[in-house]
């Protein structure tokens, strides 16, 4: 027999609730998908504290019970699976579609350094035929605004605001409809930045003057996004209005500083 029960019972107890704290977190992680922006080291933190939050309910209030009896159990069971549940709906919530997209005041509040404006995204206007270079120069605007502090980049409107519309990408569509391009322009970001940072634009449609135009609204993303072209990897940011390409000792310094860890960013598991 053990000379101190209560050691033996702690000593057991611990890796059994860090197991049951993961699965929690796995589960609601398979759940929420990527609406949950918490890693699984967050959750799991979230879910043992629920854990303890069970077992101080049940030796407050209910007289005589023991660690291993099935009622503390349940408690502790309930209690870290109803906080994990209230912190990932939250989470969730917070980080929901933020509403539709103003197409028409962006372009009259003109381009800065959280707007950028872009003719077309498969048509070379000076040459007058599909050209990749184009899709080049979206991908690296969405990474530039995904690396900085995030915005929105508008396709279908000229330098001055003035929208001019998606008929000619259209064109080079086999449906030329805005499903069709938002789905090539989805596959393209995937090659481009890879399917993470693919996910992270929302993107909308608006008609301003009869003229269908895109809005792509990019946020601050939680890593590094680097943009893929043959056989180069390079990191991409706003530097005031403009798109930048930054080399090897600029990207290292950049990376550091941006993605420095918070405590906001540690709470939220944020990197």
């Amino acid at each position: 027999m053990p000379r101190s029960s209560l050691l033996v019972d702690f000593a057991v107890a611990l890796p059994v609730a860090l197991a049951v704290s993961a699965l929690i977190a796995w589960a609601l992680q398979r759940l929420f998908g990527r609406r949950l922006s918490l890693p699984l080291s967050v959750m799991t933190l979230v879910s043992m504290l629920g854990l303890s939050a069970g077992l101080f309910i049940a030796g407050w209030f209910f007289f005589g019970l023991r660690l291993w009896m099935s009622t503390t159990l349940l408690l502790a069971f309930g209690c870290s699976l109803g906080l994990s549940l209230v912190v990932a709906s939250v989470v969730a919530f917070v980080r929901r579609d933020g509403g539709p997209i103003d197409v028409a005041a962006l372009l009259r509040a003109g381009e800065s350094d959280r707007v950028e404006f872009k003719e077309t995204a498969r048509w070379n206007v000076r040459e007058d035929k599909k050209d990749a270079r184009m899709e080049a120069v979206i991908a690296k605007t969405v990474a530039a605004f995904l690396n900085s502090s995030g915005g929105t980049l508008l396709i279908g409107a000229d330098d001055t605001g003035r929208a001019v519309g998606l008929d000619r990408d259209f064109s080079t569509l086999r449906e030329p409809d805005a499903d069709r391009f938002e789905l090539w322009l989805r596959d393209m970001l995937s090659t481009a930045l890879g399917k993470n940072a693919a996910a992270l634009p929302k993107i909308r449609f608006g008609d301003v003057d009869g003229r269908t135009v895109c809005a792509v609204r990019c946020p601050r993303s939680a890593e590094p996004v680097f943009l893929t072209q043959g056989q180069s990897t390079d990191l991409w940011v706003r530097v005031g209005n403009s798109t930048r390409s930054f080399g090897v000792d600029e990207a290292v310094t950049y990376v550091a500083r941006h993605w420095r860890p918070s405590l906001s960013t540690v709470v939220l598991g944020r990197r």
